[in-house]
């Protein structure tokens, strides 16, 4: 179906202006564009390619990649798709009249159905462009008076691409993706200032696939600077042929997947180049774990995709594999420069394996692989590539299913198997790693397969009751370790591997040592021990004013678990990880990956998705834990484990909007408690670290969500009606202009609020602190107590342990009570 174009054409005069008409239909793609636009007003156009235009708001100051910023988005006509690539000045008197900038450009990936989003007022994506990353979302907000128009807000979801700086966006982008050219240099018609396209021959052979360089599982990564380590990927292999505007995609075996991997396609069309062959790894980005089972699901139901390239075998017609691998890098990096779009430079570390491979584990990552610098690029798996893994993970045979009792699952486990010397070996089963997801997957699969006789002479006991069927599929499975007998142990399911065949599954060994021509001796390791848990690089700066160390954040941790645990143990938590300190790139967690301590657990939560395992801490030994991988912040889930669906406390976040002093917030903090105390309800105050107050108000795990979060939405309505100067309910920046934003969103399911006495990871080392009403009148800033004066408070009571003692339930007479406030405000 192509979306009409009428309104975009009867509002122009193609005669005058430069912009295209959009006659022609194209292939439906899923480009978007962003372009700045001088009209009356500057503003930056946000545009998607869907149905054959491209769906178009204007955004009135430009995206942001602040979470906190919600960017006023003012929904406009529909434009041709051709018209993502305009850059001009449209004449004055004209619609649009001013300067146009192509200031970004890329693919994007709709989460969900596009159609039911726009017309239900929630579109959630991610974007792959050279300036706007990650995930994104548009929401419309609700019309007020007579307005026609929609107005829609634009916000950053977290991920890797967040970031503080509110305006970095469009502050530090000034120039054309395209042309390089300052907005007064396109209104002055100057020539581009970069990115001419170098001349191609007419015709230019498209580089054929070749066999590809494969790495042997090493126990331990070198540490001679003979060495370079990268990240390990969790995706698929690709060797990209690019030649005259064709690109093909290989799998690592061969197969052609251009198709199955399209949405890169035009990213490759793009790179400045006669020929090239470029051999990386396609993955899901900003995923923070899980991200070869993401990416499935994206090549499946539509995603952003990305290419990690990690060498160069041809460029413009010339073999580069007979060159050091060094050589063929830099040549890479000069080709792909900071990234193209979706398409990005592998970097690397050279020497000091060891340390980088500690590293890499403490951030969460699969592993690392490890490469002979001076070696040329062979076809083959001789040794000059290594990878060294985290965690025990490969791919196995399945060779049949056992039926399953519970209701809903197809399967209680898969029997899995390897090839060795051309036979099946034997190799345990696997339970567990199965959602509604995989479960709707594997069930024809396994059903439309053949059944066979049992492939081993001997098997265990526990085989028995095995349906054995025709061993075709491949299966990625992480696993603790393989049994004496060689079976596996503690098994989890990763997703099928569609690009592998079972000829080609063997039992990976693990080689012991690397002949190396230069050892070195050995790097001294930095650790440290607080409350019996190991700290690497404890001495590593984490805050930088005041300087606060690894160690110290540990310390923090360990000496207020006792205030902390009450709050926090046995409930979901989510994680602001920072593993190059405050200063450096933060990301949220909420599962648990391979490679954190012992201590950190889980707990299985009933999501959209199927059942999840989200982090859970019983102990200090938990927060330590989670310390030592660079955790910063902790927040906590308003529900317990045991009662997920019944949460046991109410948060209010009073957020001022900037320039407010902090007795607005104040006030603000004893106008809820009132509302509260009226109702019957007990609260107490907490500093949030950062600008505002959270009031909470403890509560029996009785009520269920749905009335959880509507109790708290009236509340926080009542107040912005009554004083609608000073309060507002809603997100929008616009609306919270002067006033306070009375945060009641972090009532749903799955919303999470810091957590009391958690750090907070902005300059100062803050710390979020639960004070009593009275102490509240004498403070004045939110961020009253950094890791230092917050060990004074230890030998106080907690007040808001206190108020926890006298929690009630949320039912009829509360409820009751709020009925006949709401009432009264409407009289």
């Amino acid at each position: 179906m192509t979306r009409d174009l009428k309104t975009y054409r009867a509002k122009r005069d193609f005669a005058k202006t430069a912009e295209p008409h959009g006659e022609d239909a194209l292939p439906e793609g899923r480009s978007f564009v962003v372009q700045k636009h001088a009209a009356s007003r500057l503003h930056w156009d946000f545009r998607l390619e869907w149905q054959g235009v491209l769906l178009s708001w204007a955004v009135t100051r430009g995206p942001s990649a602040d979470t906190g910023a919600r960017r006023l988005a003012v929904r406009t006509e529909d434009h041709p798709v051709s018209y993502g690539g305009f850059e001009g000045t449209i004449p004055k008197g004209e619609y649009g009249g001013g300067t146009v900038m192509l200031w970004d450009r890329g693919t994007w990936a709709p989460k969900g159905d596009v159609d039911e989003g726009l017309k239900n007022g929630s579109l959630k994506f991610v974007l792959s462009g050279e300036r706007m990353q990650g995930g994104w979302t548009l929401v419309r907000m609700k019309p007020r008076g007579k307005e026609k128009g929609e107005n829609w807000l634009l916000i950053k979801e977290h991920d890797s691409h967040e970031s503080e700086e509110t305006e970095g966006l469009v502050t530090e982008h000034m120039t054309s993706v395209s042309t390089g050219r300052t907005m007064e240099e396109i209104a002055a018609d100057k020539p581009a200032r970069k990115r001419k396209a170098a001349a191609q021959p007419k015709k230019t052979a498209l580089p054929g696939f070749r066999p590809v360089q494969l790495a042997k599982l090493q126990t331990k990564a070198p540490d001679s600077d003979d060495w370079l380590h990268e990240t390990k990927f969790d995706g698929y292999r690709c060797l990209a042929a690019l030649a005259g505007g064709k690109v093909r995609l290989y799998t690592r075996s061969g197969l052609d997947w251009t198709a199955q991997f399209g949405a890169l396609v035009p990213e490759f069309e793009r790179v400045n180049c006669r020929s090239a062959l470029i051999d990386g790894e396609v993955i899901a980005p900003g995923v923070e774990t899980g991200m070869f089972s993401a990416l499935q699901d994206r090549l499946k139901h539509g995603g952003a995709l990305a290419f990690m390239a990690f060498d160069l075998l041809e460029l413009d017609g010339k073999d580069l594999t007979e060159r050091p691998l060094v050589e063929r890098k830099a040549a890479l990096e000069g080709l792909m420069g900071e990234g193209i779009g979706a398409l990005r430079y592998s970097s690397h570390v050279e020497g000091q394996g060891e340390e980088v491979f500690r590293r890499m584990c403490e951030a969460g990552q699969e592993g690392v692989i490890s490469k002979r610098s001076s070696a040329p690029y062979r076809g083959s798996r001789n040794g000059d590539w290594l990878k060294i893994k985290c965690g025990h993970r490969q791919e196995f045979i399945i060779c049949g299913w056992k039926p399953s009792d519970k209701p809903g699952r197809p399967f209680a486990s898969l029997v899995m198997a390897t090839r060795e010397g051309g036979k099946l070996v034997y190799r345990g089963g696997v339970g567990t790693g199965f959602g509604a997801a995989q479960f709707r997957e594997l069930k024809p699969l396994l059903a439309e397969r053949k059944p066979v006789k049992k492939p081993f002479k001997l098997t265990p006991p526990e085989a028995r009751g095995t349906v054995w069927i025709e061993p075709d599929l491949v299966a990625e499975v992480s696993y603790a370790e393989l049994t004496a007998d060689g079976s596996i142990r503690h098994g989890v399911y990763q997703g099928l591997r569609l690009d592998k065949g079972p000829k080609e599954v063997r039992l990976e060994e693990e080689e012991t040592q690397v002949a190396e021509p230069k050892a070195k001796p050995k790097r001294g390791k930095g650790e440290a021990q607080v409350a019996g848990m190991r700290i690497s690089s404890p001495d590593r700066l984490v805050f930088e004013d005041p300087p606060v160390s690894k160690r110290e954040v540990a310390e923090h941790y360990a000496a207020l678990a006792e205030r902390i645990l009450p709050f926090l143990k046995d409930r979901p938590v989510s994680l602001l990880r920072c593993p190059d300190g405050v200063s450096g790139e933060c990301f949220f967690q909420k599962h648990r990956t391979q490679g954190m301590p012992e201590p950190v657990g889980t707990v299985s939560v009933e999501t959209k998705d199927g059942p999840e395992d989200f982090i859970s801490l019983s102990g200090a030994a938990g927060l330590i834990g989670c310390a030592q991988m660079g955790a910063i912040e902790f927040h906590i889930w308003g529900a317990k484990n045991r009662t997920l669906d019944r949460p046991d406390r109410l948060v209010f976040d009073l957020d001022p909007d900037e320039g407010l002093d902090f007795a607005a917030v104040k006030a603000g903090a004893l106008e809820v408690r009132r509302r509260l105390d009226a109702l019957g309800l007990v609260s107490a105050p907490m500093l949030s670290g950062g600008k505002g107050i959270h009031v909470i108000a403890p509560l029996k795990p009785k009520a269920e969500w749905e009335t959880v979060k509507l109790f708290s939405r009236a509340l926080a309505t009542l107040m912005a009606e009554a004083e609608p100067e000073r309060y507002v309910a809603t997100m929008s920046k616009a609306e919270r202009k002067g006033r306070i934003f009375i945060d009641w969103l972090r009532n749903e399911r799955g919303a999470t609020a810091v957590a009391p006495y958690s750090l907070r990871a902005r300059p100062g080392a803050k710390v979020a602190t639960p004070v009593s009403w009275d102490e509240l009148d004498g403070i004045t800033t939110a961020g009253a107590f950094d890791i230092a004066s917050i060990r004074d408070r230890i030998a106080l009571p907690c007040p808001l342990r206190e108020a926890s003692g006298r929690a009630v339930t949320l039912g009829a007479q509360v409820l009751k009570r709020l009925e006949k406030q709401v009432q009264e405000g409407q009289e």
